[in-house]
């Protein structure tokens, strides 16, 4: 069985098409759970066309995605769970391709697939939105072919370090291997940059992230690089603060030692904005640092679950997107 667990947040403009493509799958054993964190546009009507069909939990309190997804975690049971946003559309063999590959070893914790732009005017464009994500050697996390015209160079099955939360197929034993504190996706992350700390954790743990360009999808993306000046400052207070939060729990000192340089200089070009040009974003430091305490325990139980060498995670860590080649069984 495939759990679908989506958390909604004002999502009433994609919701309605996200769910009927999810109940459109050519994978008939599944259960969708949706938790809503106090939504206060139409996204509350929709869920209800869908509570016959769907398990609907409503929050009082935004609860951020971490929170919601934990939430919906906790009521799933199926072998494999998909996080979903609400702002995906899927093609109706999505989840049989990715439960197809996911299956072939089972080392594979993760699976993702090829996520293309759903455009502003509801067009399903040929632009690619992730194909994985993977980390530069200043610990920028990007999503693989973000913004290129899809012309099949990403037509193999690779293996790469993570898949973005947006559309992310997870096996539930590497699910239960690698949640600190029952937290599968750590809510002191609140929204942003989660799936990537979840990426890393489970490489550190030794699961590996599938990518296979069968199961296709496309995905609305809001929060680009490109647009950090026009984001609202709560969603970079939140990005600055998980930048660092992430690196306090996953990092050796010898891959911190490794990588300095350019940690360093990525560094102080956010800390130079933010006393330049936004004095506001400061905050998310004070946020990081507010959270000390459970990072010190988080970073503790980590460090001595991690079962891959530094060597083996360094090469993950490049000046280019980097993956390994995929032999899957033929279906």
């Amino acid at each position: 069985m495939v759990s679908i667990l989506i958390t909604t947040y004002n999502s009433a403009a994609h919701l309605k098409a996200c769910l009927e493509s999810v109940l459109q799958q050519e994978f008939s054993d599944r259960e969708i759970i949706v938790v809503d964190n106090a939504s206060s546009d139409g996204t509350r009507a929709v869920l209800q066309e869908f509570e016959t069909r769907a398990r609907v939990i409503y929050n009082d309190t935004n609860r951020g995605f971490s929170g919601g997804q934990n939430q919906a975690i906790m009521h799933s049971r199926g072998d494999w769970m998909l996080s979903l946003n609400p702002d995906v559309l899927l093609s109706p063999g999505f989840l049989t391709k990715l439960v197809e590959a996911g299956e072939s070893d089972a080392r594979i914790g993760t699976v993702c697939g090829k996520l293309l732009r759903w455009g502003p005017g509801g067009e399903l464009t040929n632009i690619i939105d992730s194909m994985g994500i993977y980390f530069l050697r200043n610990l920028r996390h990007l999503d693989r072919g973000n913004g290129q015209v899809d012309r099949g160079q990403y037509e193999a099955p690779e293996y790469v370090f993570g898949a973005t939360g947006a559309a992310a197929l997870y096996r539930r034993t590497m699910v239960e291997d690698i949640a600190s504190g029952g937290e599968f996706f750590d809510e002191d992350f609140f929204a942003y940059r989660e799936d990537a700390d979840v990426a890393w954790r489970a490489q550190l743990m030794g699961w590996s992230c599938l990518y296979t360009p069968q199961a296709v999808a496309w995905h609305v993306r809001r929060v680009t690089p490109e647009r950090f000046k026009q984001l609202p400052d709560e969603i970079n207070r939140h990005s600055i603060k998980n930048r660092f939060l992430m690196r306090a729990k996953n990092i050796s000192l010898a891959l911190y030692s490794r990588l300095f340089i350019p940690i360093a200089a990525r560094d102080l070009l956010i800390l130079g904005y933010c006393v330049l040009c936004n004095r506001g974003l400061l905050s998310g430091l004070s946020l990081f640092w507010s959270k000390r305490g459970s990072i010190a325990e988080k970073r503790n139980w980590v460090q001595s679950r991690r079962r891959i060498s530094d060597r083996e995670l360094a090469r993950w860590f490049a000046d280019r997107p980097f993956s390994l080649p995929a032999q899957l069984p033929k279906t």
